[in-house]
């Protein structure tokens, strides 16, 4: 694999991360609507750049511009902005999603990413329309009407996000979970969760950079194989870390699924096995890249080793 080398991923993330951080800045903004002459309530605007921005490790717009930039090595000016906009779309939705599962009618947390929880810091009312708003914000990203993004890719943006985030992907995912507590469920049953949870949006985040990449077929199905093992991969590991990991470098509250008697990987496979299954998971993605037949996947390559190999 060509384009980012190992050595390089760390310096090739940091400068994605740069401008992930300075569009989020300027889009999650309570800046006028021209056609009202007034924008966002300035106290929903801080609850809404509060839960998004100075946080998170960015994995879902750092998928989406590395599958674009496997496809498109050197990205032209639209076509990295149709990528940013996707990449910071998917990121408002995983942020919005994190607002709404911290509150007490969900898991009930109160502290996300090292600081308090955002129904903690601006109230739960506060908290469930700022997770509502960056909903929205999200889709009007993919949706600009100066002409930046296609309608055609406008449309099959939305739809590739909408389908993970709703009732067949996130949200469906989290109602399984909500229904699971003290029950027990088998590894498919646990795998359907945790896939539609946790794994359909970072595979979507994928398929929006192989989108605005144009990628043919036989390469949308390679790196769909891809974002189905690291979807997977990445709740596999996170049931791992809940276990082994200290509040202090989770950034969120550790040991809260055994408190909560919800089912993980790790109470129904035990540790050593889960760390197992996410590793041939991590096989799995990486086998998935070599038959996408892109040159340019060694940044996608190299997210996957970081979602199995993370500490927090």
């Amino acid at each position: 694999m060509t384009g980012v080398t190992a050595g390089s991923l760390d310096a090739w993330m940091t400068t994605q991360l740069v401008g992930v951080e300075a569009a989020l800045d300027a889009w999650v903004t309570d800046a006028a609507v021209p056609d009202l002459g007034w924008g966002a309530p300035t106290g929903l605007t801080q609850a809404m750049r509060y839960a998004v921005l100075d946080g998170g490790k960015r994995l879902r717009p750092l998928l989406t511009l590395a599958a674009y930039e496997a496809l498109v090595p050197t990205p032209g000016a639209s076509g990295k902005s149709a990528a940013m906009r996707a990449a910071c779309a998917v990121e408002l939705i995983h942020a919005y999603s994190l607002v709404h599962d911290d509150m007490p009618c969900m898991d009930n947390d109160v502290l996300r990413r090292g600081k308090p929880t955002v129904h903690v810091k601006f109230g739960e009312a506060g908290a469930l329309l700022a997770g509502d708003a960056l909903q929205a914000l999200a889709f009007e990203l993919l949706t600009p009407d100066d002409g930046s993004v296609p309608l055609p890719v406008q449309g099959r943006l939305c739809g590739v996000l909408a389908r993970a985030a709703g009732s067949t992907g996130m949200a469906g995912g989290q109602a399984i979970d909500l229904a699971s507590v003290g029950h027990t469920l088998d590894e498919p049953a646990l795998r359907h969760m945790h896939q539609l949870k946790t794994g359909a949006l970072l595979h979507a985040s994928v398929m929006l950079g192989a989108i605005c990449g144009q990628a043919p077929e036989p390469v949308m199905h390679a790196l769909s194989d891809y974002g189905h093992a690291i979807g997977l991969a990445f709740q596999v590991v996170d049931d791992v870390l809940d276990v082994i990991s200290d509040s202090a470098a989770l950034g969120k509250t550790a040991g809260k699924d055994a408190d909560n008697d919800k089912p993980t990987y790790v109470s129904l496979l035990g540790l050593e096995a889960s760390q197992r299954l996410a590793k041939e998971l991590l096989t799995r993605a990486e086998a998935a890249l070599q038959a996408s037949g892109l040159a340019n996947t060694s940044a996608l390559a190299g997210l996957a080793s970081l979602v199995v190999q993370r500490s927090h």
